[in-house]
């Protein structure tokens, strides 16, 4: 192949040039947000952990306020092995650590959480065993032998479990950990992979194992998780839901978008609620059925519009005087949605169609409808103003506001 061919050339020429090393053997990628307490001690002890091998960290912030970009930045600017990766716009650990796997040359590369709670000294024995076993991914567990929760309350343990349950459905091997945010990868194994990952939520390694065409050749090792000391964990109703899409898209062969199933289910919640509601109103206040009809639609779509605001548009949030302009907008691009449904599914009804054949396509269509105009009119996404910069930050101007460190070694 003629491109091969120019890469060993090139490459053959650069290792030719005094002082220039193209070698490294692991990539570190550590998505961060608002982790700047953690980031001083975390750098200096990957770096005491990793001393026998040729290494980089890659840092991911999703435009953290706490002045951690600033800080990782001073680090960069005096070691070439550190560099930042800045995204504005957009957040989620997932796509942050398929990013930083993106940016690296690195055979392989581990990820692992930026708040200390991984246990960086088992990342050389995880690096020689993928190499020894030659294996896809090789996981840091809390449930195999050597491995602890640490201290996760009994609720903590209870959702864990849950989730690993859950997993078996799309996974494609037996893990006792698949929910596990620490693991080391064969980057070549990866980009064989990533183009069919979904890239949402907060479980990157299931989405990893259960997006192979193949049978994965995976290796665990246990190790205690630690408990966080600086910051606040990132874990909260929105990263469960999003969890359970990233199974729906898996079983449906992506067929479904994350995004849109999100707010599928919210629709289903608030039809819940309208119906409680339109019961109530009725049999408890005794209101006729059209103001009790309104008043349970109303209310419906308040819930729907603040719960979409919470979980499916998390990243695009409103706040302020815009939360009271997205609910007029919401409101009324609902209210034309359950006209679609009401015509689309009468049409049907006379044509002979099945009530619930009708019924189901009325709220199909109207669902299509309300999601495509929220995202066009209550949730797309805005420039954001000019923020004031932490003192000694760089200006916010670009996307990857620093990519710091072409090569291994300390300057």
């Amino acid at each position: 192949m003629k491109e091969d061919a120019l890469i060993e050339s090139n490459s053959t020429h650069l290792l030719s040039v005094p002082g220039c090393d193209l070698k490294i053997d692991l990539a570190i990628v550590l998505p961060t947000f608002n982790e700047c307490g953690n980031i001083a001690e975390l750098i200096a002890r990957l770096g005491a952990a990793l001393d026998p091998l040729s290494w980089e960290l890659i840092f991911v912030d999703d435009d953290s306020t706490d002045g951690t970009p600033a800080l990782i930045e001073g680090y960069a600017r005096t070691d070439r092995r550190i560099r930042l990766l800045r995204r504005i716009g957009r957040r989620g650990l997932s796509s942050a650590c398929i990013e930083g796997i993106m940016a690296t040359s690195a055979p392989y590369v581990a990820v692992m959480d930026a708040d200390l709670q991984h246990d960086e000294t088992l990342l050389p024995v995880m690096y020689e065993r993928l190499r020894r076993d030659r294996l896809d991914v090789i996981v840091g567990t809390r449930n195999a032998s050597g491995g602890s929760m640490g201290d996760f309350s009994a609720w903590r343990v209870f959702l864990s479990r849950a989730g690993k349950a859950v997993s078996k459905m799309v996974c494609h091997r037996e893990l006792s950990d698949p929910m596990s945010g620490f693991f080391l990868v064969d980057r070549g194994f990866f980009l064989q992979t990533v183009r069919r990952m979904q890239g949402c939520g907060f479980k990157i390694l299931l989405d990893l194992l259960a997006s192979s065409p193949e049978a994965v050749r995976v290796g665990e090792i246990g190790y205690c998780f630690r408990r966080r000391v600086h910051g606040r964990s990132k874990l909260d109703l929105s990263t469960g839901v999003e969890y359970l899409t990233l199974i729906v898209n898996k079983l449906t062969g992506g067929l479904v978008p994350s995004r849109f199933a999100l707010f599928a289910l919210v629709g289903a919640a608030g039809m819940g609620t309208h119906l409680l509601c339109l019961a109530a109103l009725m049999q408890v206040g005794h209101i006729s059925f059209l103001p009790a009809q309104a008043t349970a639609t109303f209310v419906a779509m308040t819930e729907n519009f603040f719960l979409n605001n919470l979980i499916t548009f998390r990243d695009l949030r409103l706040r302020g005087f815009s939360l009271l302009l997205g609910l007029a907008s919401f409101c009324l691009a609902c209210s034309f949605g359950a006209g679609v449904n009401l015509i689309l599914a009468r049409s049907l009804s006379q044509s002979g169609c099945p009530l619930y054949l009708a019924g189901g396509a009325g709220i199909v269509v109207s669902s299509v409808w309300n999601y495509s105009v929220s995202s066009l009119f209550t949730w797309q996404r805005r420039p954001r103003p000019e923020e004031e910069d932490e003192p000694g930050a760089a200006p916010i101007s670009a996307e990857i506001s620093s990519l710091v460190g072409k090569r291994p070694g300390s300057s």
